[in-house]
């Protein structure tokens, strides 16, 4: 490890705190809270390449930008000194640490400037910083790269279902958009529907619910060779596939009639209300209290019919009814989830429909488990070539 020096952080980084943002319009800015993108605003705070750090709740959190971008207050944001360190290979180092030990907080985990500023960070030259960050930037890009594809598979997903279920216009016998060709509409309590169609409460469709509350009644355990892992509300945020969720493990007696199965929809139900998800393969799971499991009846639907209905504004407008702007922690009773309306056509239609999305959903599983490969490697590595443990020409021996 010749070359290499020791800092503090503050010789390396200035840090800056986050601003509120309730008074900003939406505009093209990402607004970055410690889960990620919350939404995007008019201004930014700093236009350069930054690290955010937590100041409040989950500390290990990090997030590198390389665009203009505004910060929460609950965030740190910083000022490279780029004379010294490239703000990506910082980034990269800052991964290694275990900032949850410099808490300062009681009841809320907290960092505070001064305690980051004395941390001690060991960096090689620029340009061994350089090789290191363009190999670890080249797995997390093809990670980014298959979840902008994925994002897109559920967008085309969600176009199809729009225009067959929203506007009417599937293809007829003819192939010919429905409505727009005359299909004869029925009325119902909800506005006019295609013939033979219906929308139902979800409750008529489930054959089971719970809130996995009696999955985990007891601590989570160390031993993660005996335990079950269990899926919990932050698994699923920022849009996580469950190849790449954390699970926490508990103790497994009396837990395997509680596994997830193939099939079943998954709803968070506390935090961030609605986020969701289909199991499609076995995961060998269960679920905390934090979220609601469905299993759908599928003599009378398809679940990933159902699912793709959650995925869309309708269902998301009926979880903001609940969500609001309060202070409070929000929180989602079953009985509100099962009165969602779920459309429901003619069997063969549903039928026609599932066949057809199929196949983007194959390859975002695809694209999922190569991300859970890439995920090993780059974590792998990280901690190797930061450390100056495997040399940069041994990548690859």
């Amino acid at each position: 490890m010749t070359n290499w020096k020791e800092y503090k952080l503050s010789d390396l980084m200035e840090l800056k705190y986050g601003k509120d943002h309730k008074h900003l319009a939406d505009g093209s800015y990402p607004l970055f809270g410690s889960g990620g993108i919350m939404r995007y605003v008019e201004k930014s705070i700093y236009e350069e390449e930054s690290i955010l750090i937590p100041r409040k709740g989950t500390l290990s959190n990090l997030f590198y930008v390389n665009e203009p971008f505004w910060s929460v207050d609950t965030m740190f944001w910083s000022k490279i000194k780029q004379d010294k360190v490239l703000p990506k290979y910082l980034y990269y180092t800052l991964k290694t640490y275990n900032l949850a030990e410099l808490n300062v907080g009681s009841a809320v985990p907290s960092l505070t400037t001064e305690v980051l500023n004395k941390v001690d960070v060991t960096i090689p030259n620029i340009d061994t910083q350089t090789a290191i960050a363009e190999i670890l930037s080249s797995l997390d890009d093809k990670i980014e790269l298959n979840n902008k594809i994925n994002q897109e598979l559920e967008t085309l997903a969600q176009t199809l279902f729009k225009q067959w279920f929203i506007d009417y216009e599937f293809p007829n016998e003819n192939g010919e958009p429905y409505k727009s060709s005359g299909g004869e509409m029925v009325d119902s309590e909800l506005g006019e529907i295609p013939k033979g169609w219906d929308k139902i409460k979800l409750k008529k469709l489930v054959t089971k619910s719970h809130t996995g509350a009696d999955a985990i009644t007891r601590a989570p355990i160390v031993d993660y060779d005996t335990g079950i892992k269990c899926a919990r509300v932050g698994d699923m945020t920022n849009n996580r596939s469950y190849h790449n969720w954390a699970f926490c493990k508990i103790n497994p007696e009396d837990y395997l009639r509680q596994k997830l199965g193939i099939g079943d929809i998954i709803v968070t139900r506390t935090a961030t209300l609605g986020i969701n998800q289909i199991i499609r393969e076995n995961i060998d799971a269960v679920c905390n209290n934090g979220l609601i499991r469905l299993k759908i009846d599928k003599s009378i639907c398809d679940p990933m019919f159902v699912y793709v209905q959650f995925q869309g504004d309708i269902f998301k407008e009926w979880i903001n009814r609940i969500s609001g702007d309060s202070s409070t922690r929000p929180n989602m009773q079953m009985d509100y989830l099962l009165d969602f309306n779920v459309i429901i056509p003619e069997k063969e239609l549903m039928i026609f429909f599932t066949d057809s999305i199929k196949t983007y959903y194959d390859l975002i599983d695809e694209n999922n488990r190569s991300n859970e490969e890439l995920i090993k490697t780059r974590d792998t590595l990280l901690p190797k070539l930061i450390s100056g443990e495997l040399e940069i020409n041994e990548i690859g021996n």
